[in-house]
Formats: C-alpha cells, sequence, structure tokens
C-alpha cells in the first residue's frame, strides 16, 4: 500500500508482529466475520433508533434523557466503526483501509471508551446527590447543567484520545498484509531511544487508560451506589424507630386506683389527619414513593454499569499483558491471539447497551407494542424530580400529558377556575403521616422531589 509505513523506526514488539505469519484459517475467519457482520448491522440500527427515540420523541427533555442520549451518541459512533474492524478480519487480520481510516477507527473506539467511563460515573454521582442533597438539588439541578457536563466529558475524552491517533498508523508486514496498530517509535524518538521510548510511552498509555477509563470510574460508580444504599438503610431504620416511639407515645397504662393494679393498657386516638385543598394532587397516591430512585432507572444503570465492566476488563487485562511482553517475548503470543478477540469483546459494549435501555423499561412486552415513544418516556421522564412510570400504554401516555396542559389552576390562585369539589363519599388517596422525628430535610425529600413545584410553605 502506499500509505503503508515502509520503512522507519519500529518498537521491538511491533517487529516481531510484522515478523508473524498472518491468520490463514479461512474457515474460523468467515464465522467470526459472518457473526461481526450481524453484530454491526445490528449495532447501528440499535443505537440510530435510540437516537431517534430520545432525540426526537420524547415529549419533555430530562437529566435522564440527556444522560441516556450521549451514551447512545458514543455507542453509535463506535458501531459505526465495526464494519471496518470487520474488513479487517475479512482480510485475515490484515488492515487494506489506509492510514486515515486506521487513525479514526483507533480514535473513535478510545473514545467511546472514555466518554462511557465519564458519563456513567457522571450518573452514579447524579443519582448519589439525588439522595444526599434533595434540596441543593432541587435548586441546581437541571437539564443545561446536564448538558455541560456532558460536554466536558466529550472533551475530557477527546484529549485523552489525541495520543492514540497520533501513534497509530499502517505498518507493513513482511510477508505480506498490514497491521492497524500503534506505533510508539514513530514521533520524536531515534534509533538509540526508540526502546526505551516505546516501552515508556506503551506503559503510560496502557497505565492511564487503565486508571482513567475503567478502574476510577469503578471505584466512583460502585462508591456511589454503596454509599446510596447505607443512607437509604439508615433513613429506613429512623423511620422504622420514629413510628415505635410514635406507638408507644400513644399507649397510656391505665392503672386501678382501687387495688393499684394495672389493667388493659389505653390506646389514645391519634389526632384527625385534615387534607386541605393544596394537598389534594393527583399523585398523592405516589407520594410515599417519592424520594426514592426510580427501581427502573437503578435497574438500567446496573445493567449498563455490569455490561461496561464485564466487556472492557479483558481489554485491559491484555493491554497490561502487553506490557510484560518487553521482558517476557512469550507473551506477545499470548496478546496476538488474545488482543483481537478482547477488542471484539469491548466492540459488544455499544451494541448491549441499547438492549438493556429497553429491556429495563417496566411492561417492556406491552408497551414496546404500543410506542417506542412510549418506552422510552416511560424509561426518562421524571415525575418529582425522580424517574417515574406511569400508565401502561400510549392512549395513558397521551391522557397524562393532556391532562398537564388542562388541569385547573389551584384553589385561591386568580387564574383559571377553582377546583370542582369532592363528594363526600368520594375516597382521599391515602396521605403518609410524616414522623415526629423526621427533620424537614427529609419530609421536604419525601413529597417533593428536585424539579416539583410544590410549596413547602403550603403544608
Amino acid at each position: 500500500m502506499s500509505n503503508a509505513t515502509s520503512g522507519g523506526l519500529f518498537c521491538p514488539l511491533l517487529q516481531e508482529m510484522r515478523a508473524n505469519s498472518l491468520n490463514n484459517n479461512k474457515q474460523a475467519n468467515y464465522v467470526v466475520v459472518g457473526i461481526h457482520g450481524l453484530v454491526s448491522c445490528l449495532g447501528i440500527l440499535e443505537n440510530l433508533l435510540v437516537l431517534w427515540v430520545v432525540g426526537f420523541r420524547l415529549h419533555q427533555r430530562t437529566v435522564a434523557s440527556v444522560w441516556v442520549l450521549n451514551l447512545a451518541l458514543s455507542d453509535f459512533l463506535a458501531t459505526l466503526m465495526l464494519p471496518f474492524f470487520t474488513s479487517y478480519l475479512y482480510h485475515s487480520h490484515s488492515w487494506e483501509l489506509g492510514n486515515a481510516l486506521c487513525k479514526t477507527q483507533a480514535s473513535i473506539f478510545f473514545l467511546n471508551m472514555f466518554v462511557s467511563a465519564f458519563l456513567l460515573a457522571a450518573i452514579s454521582l447524579d443519582r448519589l446527590l439525588l439522595v444526599v442533597k434533595p434540596v441543593w438539588s432541587q435548586n441546581h439541578r437541571s437539564v443545561a447543567g446536564a448538558w455541560k457536563v456532558c460536554a466536558l466529558g466529550w472533551l475530557w475524552a477527546a484529549v485523552n484520545t489525541v495520543p492514540y491517533a497520533m501513534f497509530r498508523s499502517v505498518t507493513k508486514r513482511q510477508n505480506g498484509g498490514n497491521l492497524c496498530y500503534h506505533n510508539f517509535a514513530l514521533i520524536l524518538s531515534s534509533q538509540i531511544t526508540a526502546e526505551r521510548d516505546c516501552e515508556v510511552r506503551q506503559a503510560a498509555t496502557a497505565i492511564s487508560k487503565l486508571l482513567l477509563a475503567f478502574l476510577f470510574p469503578l471505584v466512583v460508580i460502585a462508591g456511589s451506589y454503596v454509599q446510596i444504599g447505607l443512607i437509604l438503610r439508615n433513613r429506613s431504620r429512623r423511620r422504622k424507630q420514629s413510628s415505635a416511639g410514635l406507638t408507644d407515645a400513644l399507649v397510656v397504662p391505665n392503672t386501678d386506683r382501687a387495688t393499684g393494679r394495672k389493667t388493659t393498657p389505653i390506646f389514645l386516638k391519634p389526632p384527625p389527619l385534615t387534607l386541605t385543598p393544596t394537598t389534594m394532587t393527583p399523585t398523592t397516591s405516589n407520594q410515599s414513593n417519592q424520594g426514592r430512585l426510580s427501581q427502573s432507572f437503578i435497574k438500567m444503570v446496573t445493567f449498563v454499569i455490569t455490561a461496561f465492566a464485564l466487556c472492557w476488563a479483558p481489554y485491559h487485562i491484555f493491554c497490561i499483558i502487553e506490557l510484560t511482553a518487553h521482558y517476557h517475548r512469550d507473551n506477545l503470543k499470548l496478546v496476538e491471539v488474545g488482543l483481537p478477540l478482547a477488542t471484539t469483546i469491548a466492540f459488544l459494549n455499544p451494541v448491549l447497551n441499547p438492549i438493556l435501555y429497553v429491556f429495563s423499561c417496566p411492561n417492556f412486552c406491552v408497551r414496546i407494542k404500543q410506542s417506542l415513544g412510549a418506552v422510552f418516556d416511560g424509561l426518562v421522564e421524571e415525575e418529582g424530580g425522580f424517574l417515574m412510570v406511569q400508565g401502561k400504554g400510549i392512549r395513558a401516555h397521551i391522557r397524562r400529558k393532556s391532562s398537564r396542559d388542562v388541569s385547573p389552576a389551584a384553589p385561591g390562585s386568580s387564574n383559571g377556575p377553582t377546583s370542582p369539589r369532592r363528594s363526600p363519599d368520594t375516597a382521599l388517596p391515602p396521605f403518609p403521616l410524616p414522623l415526629a422525628t423526621e427533620s424537614l430535610e427529609d419530609l421536604h425529600m419525601e413529597n417533593t422531589g428536585p424539579d416539583s413545584k410544590i410549596d413547602i410553605e403550603h403544608r
């Protein structure tokens, strides 16, 4: 090839890879190519569908939808590179598409790796802030802020991708064919310093992507959800203790004055709960669930994080094994066989994510038949600051949207008519009585969300 590197300096490991024979097992190659072709088409269509639904079919943009939209965009770019990798396998592990596409394919691969790790860590911290700082989240958490965080993540990923694009090149094999691989002796190296430069640069890139794109994000993710679990467990324990104390306070010992013996205790009747018109909202039946993270979104994030860890772990493991090949050349054979397979597994991550987005939505089998827009609305729509799934189909979804636009104003408001009277025999939705020991912040979190418009002075 005219654009392949035919001379110049080569790293010692790359020089040995140039001398090794190609993979000539055509039957095995055809099987792998067929699987890659199907996965490529599936991944592109899946992520394109997610981008269309989340980007254009949602009625209201939310913070959660911004996270999913940027993850889907990163995955879509990665799946667009899958046909090029399939072509590499089809030509018996030989790159025949030129130096420019070699750099582009590698750059998007690493860009997706860094962006996915950054966004998953950002989602986990966002969930943690919703639990730890509900009032702060109500005042500062916004769609515009989520877009700024995502823009920062793309910029950070682009900066980290630059070294991989600089040292990626097409190198001719000695017995025919081409390698699309990194050559760390390509820039600012001499014959004397080439071996040392290759070891240092390869170690720096391998360790940096292991830490920045895998271990550090996983530590942030795991720490966030462990902290969320501890906080929710402590709050649940505190509520149970408060409930037990309130029950004891309502029990008065009954002592017989004549004999001085204690008889059956008297249970005091709790004071009646007065429901004002401002508390009788259509969402009071769901207020006991407010202040908790959406189970559907938690399930989705858990699946996506698990897929991220499982798909990228083999790739980083073989990159570290490749470092040891500088001192133990026998490991190079293992890297040449295992690294392409690990890269294939890493490419499966952007293909699996859209499936996980959809299957983590409740009532998937029913809702997917009714409307793809309703599926993703149920997944990333936020009610009261948290992700809630309401309704079971597109008709209920449309009725819910329409009722918000034509709902009458609250009593006492100067805008719009007053709300209709309830008949005495109409059953009122249950309204949870706050516990005596709960703080104002806890009560605020229980009955409102970060995006809720309920005024705390009305309570």
